[in-house]
């Protein structure tokens, strides 16, 4: 079950409202690492709003979970940038062995440099 405050967050994220989407977002950084299932599920169903995905895995990166390394592995290969960027960000905030050889992996096939 999802939390209140975690769907208050992803509410302020998805609203019209520049300042509550900033603020959804600043009230959920430092409790990302409580919600890295929940930040998953969001980013897999959230196909329409490219920020908030991109918000949704700059999330999952500051959790610093393992959990997150398939999704992280996923976008660094994928065609989007700004997902790349964050998928990027993701592994260097990881910090593990394997976080660091999908990194070196890719620096080898001229994905990122």
């Amino acid at each position: 079950m999802v939390s209140k405050f975690f769907r208050d967050c992803m509410r302020l994220m998805r609203s019209r409202d520049p300042q509550e989407m900033e603020d959804g977002f600043h009230d959920l950084l430092p409790h990302a690492a409580g919600y890295v299932p929940e930040l998953i599920a969001a980013f897999e169903r959230e196909q329409e709003d490219h920020g908030l995905r991109c918000w949704l895995l700059e999330l999952l990166g500051g959790a610093r979970s393992e959990a997150a390394l398939p999704v992280f592995r996923e976008h660094l290969y994928g065609d989007d940038t700004s997902l790349r960027f964050w998928a990027v960000s993701g592994l260097r905030n990881l910090g593990t062995r394997q976080a660091r050889r999908e990194l070196w992996q890719a620096r080898c096939n001229g994905i990122i440099d």
